[in-house]
């Protein structure tokens, strides 16, 4: 009975991870056929599912090696080859050549950053933060860039009653000029060695998860009003976070250097 019970345990997360794999099929298939809308909320379901198939893992302590690399597997195809052929047929089929190459990039600095989460999972590297843009945040701004699309080329009396940000919707259509290069920079920030903030060990049982609660709270409110222009927002956020990082420790450690050397020199 216990073993059973075991067992079945080990399924959940890898149901989920299935599920995850399963809409990123189908997100590629309703690309394919022009239904880009679609294919993008199907792969915000492969995000819940990718966050979920971890969490259950990480409660149920039945972290494995063969979930790993499931979990990589699908997301490959869900946060690798689904957004980039999504944006390949909305945006770059229309350059040739060059843009059959950006979006085969994409997909294998996908790869690359999941080969490599996969060895620094292996060799127990401390996950506090990840290495590289991860995919699923790579992906999700270009899901968002189609959900936002979507708000702006709507028509008057169009069945879409979400709420927008006016100015962030008037934006996209300069966002969608400039696809391309966003894709080349989302690329490879993923196999870049930037830093970024992971939230997988979150825990609101801790006594200053309370603002944690609130916020998240708050956002989930955000969320449900303004679905397509949060969802947006949140992405661009933290996938410019890591860079405004780096960028903030090279100052510090300038004005350091500044200040030494000022020091050397009063001294002398």
């Amino acid at each position: 009975m216990g073993e059973n019970f075991k067992k079945g345990i080990y399924i959940l997360p890898s149901l989920f991870t299935c599920g995850n794999m399963s809409c990123g099929y189908l997100s590629i298939m309703s690309s394919i056929d022009g239904y880009f809308t679609r294919a993008a909320w199907l792969l915000v379901l492969s995000v819940v599912f990718d966050i979920v198939d971890g969490r259950i893992a990480r409660l149920t302590k039945t972290v494995s090696k063969f979930g790993v690399q499931l979990d990589s597997l699908s997301d490959l195809l869900s946060f690798g080859i689904a957004p980039s052929v999504m944006m390949y047929q909305l945006v770059l089929n229309s350059m040739g050549k060059l843009g059959t190459a950006i979006a085969i990039f994409f997909v294998l600095c996908s790869a690359l950053r999941l080969a490599k989460f996969n060895v620094q999972s292996q060799e127990r590297v401390n996950h506090n933060f990840f290495i590289g843009l991860p995919t699923p945040a790579s992906a999700g701004l270009l899901i968002s860039f189609v959900l936002s699309y979507e708000l702006f080329i709507a028509e008057p009396g169009s069945s879409l009653t979400f709420k927008t940000i006016p100015i962030l919707i008037k934006s996209m259509p300069m966002f969608f000029k400039v696809m391309p290069i966003i894709m080349v920079i989302l690329s490879l920030l993923e196999v870049s060695n930037i830093p970024y903030t992971s939230f997988k060990k979150i825990k609101l049982s801790k006594p200053k998860a309370f603002r944690l609660l609130v916020l998240l709270i708050l956002l989930i409110f955000l969320i449900i009003t303004f679905p397509q222009n949060i969802i947006f927002i949140l992405f661009s956020l933290y996938a410019l976070s890591g860079i405004v990082g780096v960028w903030t420790r090279y100052y510090r450690i300038l004005n350091k250097k500044k200040r030494l050397c000022k020091g050397d020199i009063n001294d002398n």
